[in-house]
């Protein structure tokens, strides 16, 4: 005796069937939808809850902190510095700041004179306005400056950004304007031993401390013959020595004489006496440099002519 068909069978058979339909529908739905690209996106906003009022108060606590980093640096140097804390590790300041923070001399004195700015200004600045510099590079070019004009500059300063605090560039700017205003007239000589500062002018690098003969005055620099060249520099880069003119000839003597030599092409060890000598702070030589100058001269060939420039 044949069985009826299942029921089941064709229950799942059309569940299968309506599935499959459902399946197709949604397709046919998707392939119909707009460019995802181009839908809209709707978020919701999320509320932000403001700072209180202890959390405002250590927000311009800890940014003080920051903008006052290269400020606390510079007086911590220059307190170890003039204390001479160094003194147990280090024969000089110099080997320990480089040792210890990694800083060049160069380095560590610039931050120093910043501090001195920075607390200049500080004087100066409302401390509810909160304008003052947050890194060396802001006070850099003022430290050239007299007090009162440090002073002027910046309020000048913050007054061309707007209100705000300024950048290098701009502080830079306004303290040529003031060096500017007040320059004085070149009162100096030619024949005049002078030294170069090569403090703030990358082109003078290497040439800090290094004496020379100024053989041309123009209206706001000099040029000046060293041991190893002629250099045009501004007024700012000198100071004088103030030498007799008596000591004055006798260092063009010097200087024409390690000149000569040093454009005769020189060992290493040669040409680093004859550096040392461009850097003289004294207006002769002693009887041991003249003594090696005079031999370095025998060997190149040179015989020097000119009268005896030491002192026993």
């Amino acid at each position: 005796m044949a069985k009826p068909p299942s029921k089941r069978n064709k229950a799942t058979s059309a569940a299968s069937t309506d599935s499959t339909s459902a399946a197709n529908s949604a397709n046919e739905d998707i392939s119909q939808q707009v460019d995802p690209s181009s839908a809209t996106i709707t978020v919701s906003a999320v509320e932000v809850p403001e700072l209180t009022q202890e959390e405002q108060s250590d927000r311009l606590h800890l940014e003080r902190r920051v903008e006052r980093a290269f400020f606390e640096a510079g007086k911590a140097l220059a307190e170890l510095r003039d204390r001479r804390l160094y003194r147990s590790t280090h024969k000089t300041f110099e080997e320990y700041c480089r040792d210890r923070f990694g800083h060049s001399r160069r380095q560590s004195y610039l931050l120093m004179d910043a501090a001195v700015v920075f607390d200049n200004l500080m004087e100066k600045c409302d401390p509810l306005d909160h304008i003052l510099p947050t890194n060396e590079r802001q006070v850099r070019p003022m430290t050239k400056l007299e007090p009162q004009q440090q002073q002027e500059v910046w309020v000048k300063a913050v007054e061309q950004s707007g209100g705000k605090v300024p950048p290098a560039r701009i502080v830079k700017n306004v303290v040529q304007q003031i060096m500017e205003r007040t320059k004085v007239p070149n009162t100096y000589q030619i024949g005049e031993v002078c030294q170069i500062l090569a403090k703030d002018n990358p082109e003078l690098r290497g040439k800090g401390g290094c004496w020379g003969i100024v053989n041309h005055v123009g209206e706001f620099s000099c040029t000046v013959k060293t041991w190893n060249g002629e250099y045009t520099i501004g007024l700012q880069h000198l100071k004088s020595y103030n030498y007799l003119p008596a000591e004055c000839e006798q260092m063009r003597v010097i200087c024409d004489r390690i000149n000569r030599v040093y454009s005769s092409g020189l060992e290493e060890s040669v040409q680093r006496f004859l550096e040392s000598l461009g850097k003289l702070n004294r207006a002769y030589l002693t009887a041991l440099e003249e003594k090696l100058l005079s031999l370095i001269e025998r060997e190149y060939g040179l015989v020097d002519q000119s009268p005896q420039t030491h002192r026993q």
